[in-house]
């Protein structure tokens, strides 16, 4: 498997990353096990998820992604041969910390939400999912600004 740097971080990823959010709503946790295992019996060590996945976000389903991988890192014990990446969500999914802002207090929780589920101390690439702030995403087109809309700066 070829590697790329990730930025100036010094990090080598796997030209492939192995998305995850179908873990928990159309793949089991013995699916995903065995998807995880065949990714990196391959060379694939960038491993991408979310605290808001599987998809479509559901209160119900929300977070087994991670624990998917969580239990998968628990019982395989390789956490330092990948990279792996999550994002906090933005506004719009009341079920997750009863309606996500990116102020500071909800990028710690979600962070250390994040690393519980994972079973992990750390992970390598952090990304905010969408913006604190009205845009085109999710389909969303004719966007508009606002100067008294109501985001995190």
């Amino acid at each position: 498997m070829q590697t790329r740097p990730l930025g100036r971080t010094g990090l080598e990823v796997s030209r492939l990353c192995l998305g995850t959010m179908t873990f928990g709503e159309q793949n089991s946790e013995a699916e995903a096990h065995e998807q995880l295992d065949r990714a990196v019996a391959f060379g694939i060590n960038f491993i991408d998820t979310a605290e808001m996945y599987p998809v479509p976000p559901m209160a119900e389903t929300q977070g087994l992604t991670e624990r998917y991988i969580g239990s998968w890192l628990k019982q395989r014990g390789a956490r330092d041969d990948l990279i792996i990446a999550t994002k906090a969500a933005g506004p719009g999914l009341d079920h997750i910390r009863g309606g996500p802002r990116l102020t500071r207090e909800h990028i710690h929780q979600a962070i250390d939400t994040s690393l519980e589920r994972l079973n992990t101390d750390y992970v390598d690439l952090y990304q905010l999912h969408w913006p604190d702030r009205q845009t085109n995403f999710f389909g969303k087109l004719g966007y508009v600004h606002s100067e008294d809309e109501d985001a995190t700066p």
